[in-house]
């Protein structure tokens, strides 16, 4: 699989972004998360290959602007199907379904069909899960920065307390995680960037 570059990654983030704006808070999320990846990932170099998780971490919310009306406001409502959207928007653009999945496989812990069923989520049926090392890893590495107006970077403690309103197989499943990678340094972002840490 040819893996795209940063410039390419960046230029389809400006193509699909409906305002400055947007660009800016999608992008600036991505690049991130991929720090964060790095950072984890140099713990275990073994665990993924570092190409394929910066790519997929730079592309995993590409559909958020999917869910962008023309005035440039963000439907709050679906916000769910961003994942599926991403897949979506990389396929159509020819890129294989080894990096959609990084789209439609990271939010949350993973959504199961039984989560859909259970909570009613406007998603189509079907397991959303992390399967490979570099999928886990990007999945894990989201949930320590949100978009969330204003962005903020997020605690191990909050990570878990968030994702422990889904489920206790949830919490668990990133508390495995963080004993897996360990807590990421947050403080570069933080300085880099200028987001609180939660």
């Amino acid at each position: 699989m040819r893996v795209p570059s940063d410039r390419e990654i960046r230029d389809l983030h400006a193509e699909h972004a409906p305002t400055r704006e947007a660009f800016d808070l999608v992008h600036t999320h991505c690049a991130i998360v991929a720090g964060i990846a790095e950072q984890l990932l140099s713990r275990r170099p073994e665990a993924a290959d570092p190409d394929v998780v910066r790519a997929g971490s730079l592309l995993h919310d590409i559909g958020v602007y999917r869910l962008y009306d023309h005035g440039g406001k963000l439907d709050h409502e679906r916000y769910v199907r961003h994942g599926v959207l991403g897949r979506d928007l990389l396929a159509e653009q020819g890129y294989p379904d080894a990096l959609g999945r990084f789209c439609s496989c990271h939010t949350g812990m993973g959504i199961t069909r039984e989560d859909i069923r259970a909570q009613g989520l406007p998603v189509p049926p079907g397991d959303y899960v992390a399967e490979s090392a570099e999928e886990e890893l990007v999945m894990f590495a989201d949930k320590f920065h949100s978009k969330a107006g204003p962005p903020v970077l997020v605690s191990p403690a909050t990570a878990a307390a968030r994702l422990s309103r889904f489920g206790a197989e949830k919490e668990l499943r990133f508390k495995a995680l963080l004993a897996k990678y360990g807590e990421p340094d947050l403080r570069p972002f933080h300085e880099a960037h200028g987001h609180e840490v939660v």
